[in-house]
C-alpha cells in the first residue's frame, strides 16, 4: 500500500481502484440448451481471477443443488460441485446444462453446501476450543478441521468426538505443528504504541476522506498509528469499525491529514508497486500473493472458505484459509491476485515462512461493506505513484525470470522474508522508503493481540532474510525474481 502527503512525502502501502468483480461479465448460455449440447460441452479454460465471479453466478443459478466450487489451477478450469443423485429434470436439468455450457466442469458430491455450513455451526457450538480452526474445502467436499500443538487431552477429545458426531464423510481433522495466533506487529509497517502491524489497502471512507484497512486486532490494540516507530501519529482508528474477535478481523483507520494522497497500489519493495483495480472474492485453488512488513512478499493458494479460527483472544468467523506463510508483524497486510484484485487482510495462523503453515485472511469485500468504504485513490490521481497494473511491477508480459512462486513460495529457504526489502543494506523501508532497519521486524517485536507480533512488520523489513535484495513484480505468471543478492 502506498500513499503520500500533499508535500510529496512518501508514506505507506495501500490499494484501491473501484471495479467490478472479474475481468468481464460472463454470460450464461440459453436456458433451453439441449442435453446433447451439455454432454458434448467440454470445460473451458478460465483465468483464475475470473473463477470466483463465475462460481458466484452458478451458485445463484443452481440454488440448493450447489455444493461448492473450486479452481483447478493445473487444468485452469472451474469445478462446480452438485449433489449426487439430484433429480435431473425440469429446471434442475436446465441449470446444470447451463453450468456446463458456461464452461464449468460439473462434479457430483455427497455433501451440500448448506450441510457443510450446518456442520461448521455444530463445531462452533460444541467445540470452540482455543487452538482449533475449520473451513469448508470444496475439493474434498468436507470440512477441514485443524488443531494446533496446544490442543491436547480433554480439548483434543472434544474436537475429535465432535468431528465424529458429524458423520462419516463430513469432516477430516489434522494436527498442526505450530500454534494459532494473530500476527500483530504487517504492506508497509505501521506502529502503534508497542504494537506493529501492516497497512492493508488504501480506501476512501464514507465521507470521501482517505483511510486504509488493516486487521481488527491491530485496531483494537492501539487507536493511533504512525509510519515509524516512536513517530507522530498519522492515522486514527475508527473505533466503531474495529472488529475482533467475532464476525471478522478488520478495522478502518482514517488518515489524520485529509490532504493525504493515498495511492491505490501495493508496495512490493525495491521501488516496485502493483495497482489494485478491484475488490474480489476468494475461491479455493485461487493463486494469491501476500505482502507484509516482516516477511515481504509470499504466495500460495486459497485452501478453504468460511473459516472459523479459535484464537486465544476469542473466536473469529468468516475468514479465508490459505497455505501462504506469514509471521508476526504481517497482520493487516494485503492479500491480492496477480491481476490486481484485493482479496484479503492478514489475520493470523500457525507456522512461519521457514516451515510453512496455515494463514487466515479477512475478506476485503466483507470489510469494505461493513465500514462503508471503497477502494480508491483518495486525494491522488488514479495511478499516481503506481508502477502499473498487477503484473506491471516487473512488467506484465515482459521477459522476466519467474513464476509466482519463484520469489515468494512458502517453505522456500529465502521464502518471502525479504520480498519487500529492496535496500542493499538489508534494512527495509518501514514507511515505503523511510529507513526503519531490520530491528523492527523480528517476531515478537510487537505486543500482539494474541502474540508477540503481527504478521506484517516493517515493509519488507528484516527478518532472517532481510539482507537479500529482491526486486519482484506480479505478472501473469506471478512474481518475477530479479536481482537477488546474497
Amino acid at each position: 500500500m502506498s500513499h503520500k502527503r500533499a508535500t510529496k512525502r512518501k508514506a505507506f502501502i495501500a490499494a484501491g481502484g473501484v471495479a467490478a468483480l472479474g475481468a468481464a461479465a460472463l454470460i450464461l448460455p440459453n436456458a433451453m440448451a439441449s442435453q446433447t449440447e451439455s454432454n458434448e460441452a467440454a470445460p473451458k479454460t478460465l483465468a483464475a481471477s475470473d473463477a470466483p465471479d463465475l462460481a458466484a453466478q452458478l451458485q445463484e443459478l443452481l440454488g440448493d443443488a450447489f455444493a461448492g466450487a473450486y479452481y483447478d489451477s493445473g487444468e485452469k478450469q472451474l469445478v462446480i460441485n452438485v449433489i449426487d443423485g439430484l433429480e435431473i429434470d425440469g429446471d434442475d436439468n436446465n441449470v446444470i446444462i447451463q453450468a456446463k455450457q458456461a464452461g464449468a466442469e460439473v462434479r457430483e458430491v455427497d455433501n451440500s453446501w448448506s450441510e457443510l455450513q450446518e456442520g461448521a455451526a455444530t463445531l462452533k457450538e460444541q467445540a470452540s476450543v482455543p487452538g482449533t480452526a475449520w473451513a469448508i474445502d470444496p475439493r474434498t467436499n468436507k470440512l477441514q478441521v485443524t488443531a494446533d500443538s496446544t490442543v491436547t487431552g480433554e480439548n483434543w477429545d472434544t474436537i475429535e468426538s465432535t468431528v465424529k458426531s458429524l458423520g462419516t464423510g463430513m469432516a477430516t481433522i489434522k494436527k498442526s505443528a505450530g500454534t494459532f495466533k494473530t500476527f500483530l506487529e504487517g504492506g508497509d509497517a505501521i506502529f502503534g504504541g508497542g504494537a506493529r502491524c501492516s497497512a492493508g489497502f488504501n480506501v476512501v471512507n464514507a465521507e470521501g476522506a482517505p483511510a486504509f484497512l488493516t486487521a481488527g486486532h491491530c485496531g483494537v490494540a492501539e487507536a493511533e498509528w504512525s509510519e515509524e516507530e516512536g513517530g507522530a501519529p498519522i492515522a486514527t482508528v475508527d473505533a466503531a469499525t474495529a472488529t475482533f474477535p467475532g464476525a471478522g478481523d478488520f478495522a478502518l483507520v482514517n488518515y489524520n491529514d485529509p490532504a493525504t494522497q493515498a495511492a491505490s497500489t501495493v508496495d512490493l519493495g525495491n521501488g516496485q508497486t502493483v495497482n489494485i483495480n478491484a475488490a474480489g472474492e476468494a475461491a479455493v485453488g485461487l493463486q494469491v500473493f501476500r505482502m507484509g512488513s516482516t516477511t515481504g512478499l509470499a504466495d500460495g493458494q486459497v485452501t478453504g472458505l468460511e473459516a472459523t479460527v479459535n484464537y486465544p483472544e476469542g473466536t473469529v468467523t468468516g475468514l479465508i484459509q490459505t497455505d501462504v506463510c506469514a509471521e508476526p508483524g504481517d497482520s493487516g497486510g494485503s492479500l491480492f491476485t496477480e491481476d490486481g484484485q484485493a482479496i484479503g487482510l492478514t489475520s493470523g495462523g500457525s507456522g512461519d515462512c521457514t516451515v510453512g503453515g496455515e494463514t487466515f485472511f479477512q475478506p476485503v469485500t466483507t470489510a469494505l461493506a461493513a465500514v462503508g468504504a471503497t477502494l480508491g485513490d483518495a486525494g491522488a490521481g488514479a495511478g499516481e505513484e503506481a508502477a502499473g497494473g498487477a503484473g506491471d511491477a516487473a512488467g506484465a508480459g515482459e521477459a522476466a525470470d519467474g513464476g509466482a512462486a519463484a520469489a515468494a513460495g512458502a517453505g522456500e529457504e529465502e521464502g518471502a522474508a525479504a520480498a519487500g526489502a529492496g535496500e542493499e543494506e538489508g534494512a527495509a523501508a518501514a514507511g515505503a522508503g523511510e529507513e526503519e532497519g531490520a530491528a523492527a521486524a523480528g517476531a515478537g517485536d510487537a505486543a500482539g493481540a494474541g502474540d508477540a507480533g503481527d504478521a506484517g512488520a516493517a515493509a519488507g523489513a528484516g527478518d532472517a532474510g532481510a539482507g537479500h535484495e529482491q526486486g519482484q513484480g506480479v505478472d501473469e505468471q506471478g512474481v518475477d525474481e530479479q536481482g537477488v543478492e546474497q
